[in-house]
């Protein structure tokens, strides 16, 4: 591929996890588990609260979204890569490495928008019970989902679009398992920095205003509970507050870790770790902490397996 333009690459070799035959045929047991039960456990909370009108209320709405985009967030990186395990082909086209791109920094984005408007869901619900039916109205909902799709879109686009414009001179190996924006930026050999200019500005919008809001909520969130009177109630906020503020310092701090440190600090493994974390693991443990210690969530799920049951039979 010596001296070929970007254009002109007819595809990009991925290299995966791991180049040992044992350590693969591992990691793709693995990954396909993970994928099917993160698959699986996403679509029942998405079935359940559409299925049950108690869940009909704003902070399920959410939920229900987060699911969908977690099974559209891992579908858009593990399959390409379980299917090249099968195929023993590790290429992927040029127009088909800047749509898996595309997408994957698309659901990336929207992830982080429904994590904050969940954050300050709870914001509400603790600090301003009295107001929470007025303030987080349908509308509101509704509204919310919709800019976090398009924000994210917006975001996805952009960074596409200026990924088109760069050429390489090198190899076509991308040290990952899938087309991500960091690894490919490193084999061009024209100018990047327009790219990572917008890196670190356009790029932080679905990012770092998203997590900073998540801090300011529960900064209110935990300094509310402190003021419950009750160790029963203060206990029980804090160990929900706790499950959430988990997946969102996993998914968060690999992603800051990965596209706003420093170049000279990435490592091909670090950026492939730091990506198994947010794109495999997180949406996988999501269904577990939003659901095993929800009431509400496991009575939905159950009735809901029951009702498909006797209607298969």
């Amino acid at each position: 591929m010596e001296g070929a333009n970007l254009s002109g690459v007819p595809e990009f070799l991925l290299l995966g996890l791991s180049q040992e035959p044992r350590q693969q045929r591992l990691l793709f047991s693995a990954f396909l588990s993970m994928y099917l039960l993160t698959g699986l456990g996403n679509l029942l909370i998405v079935l359940a609260i559409a299925a049950d009108p108690r869940l009909h209320t704003p902070m399920y709405f959410f939920l229900a979204n987060l699911a969908f985009v977690d099974i559209c967030f891992t579908s858009t990186t593990i399959p390409k890569m379980l299917a090249n395990h099968v195929s023993g082909h590790k290429g992927i086209s040029y127009s088909g490495c800047l749509t898996q791109m595309f997408f994957f920094i698309w659901f990336a984005g929207i992830d982080s928008f429904l994590l904050t408007a969940m954050a300050y869901d709870r914001f509400v619900a603790i600090c301003h019970p009295l107001h929470y039916t007025s303030s987080i109205t349908p509308r509101l909902c509704g509204f919310l989902v919709t800019a976090s799709w398009a924000s994210a879109f917006a975001n996805a686009l952009t960074h596409t679009v200026l990924l088109t414009r760069l050429s390489f001179c090198g190899h076509n190996q991308v040290p990952h398992f899938f087309c991500d924006l960091s690894p490919l930026l490193k084999l061009a050999c024209s100018d990047t920095s327009l790219n990572d200019a917008m890196v670190y500005t356009v790029g932080a919008l679905p990012i770092i205003t998203p997590f900073v809001g998540i801090l300011t909520s529960y900064t209110r969130i935990f300094a509310a509970v402190l003021r419950i009177p009750s160790t029963g109630g203060k206990w029980k906020a804090f160990s929900t507050c706790g499950s959430h503020l988990s997946v969102v310092s996993l998914f968060y701090g690999t992603l800051i870790g990965v596209y706003f440190s420093p170049t000279s600090s990435h490592t091909a493994q670090k950026d492939t770790a730091a990506a198994v974390m947010y794109t495999v693991v997180t949406p996988m443990m999501n269904p577990f902490i939003y659901t095993l210690r929800n009431r509400d969530m496991k009575g939905a799920l159950v009735t809901f397996v029951r009702r498909t049951a006797v209607l298969v039979r």
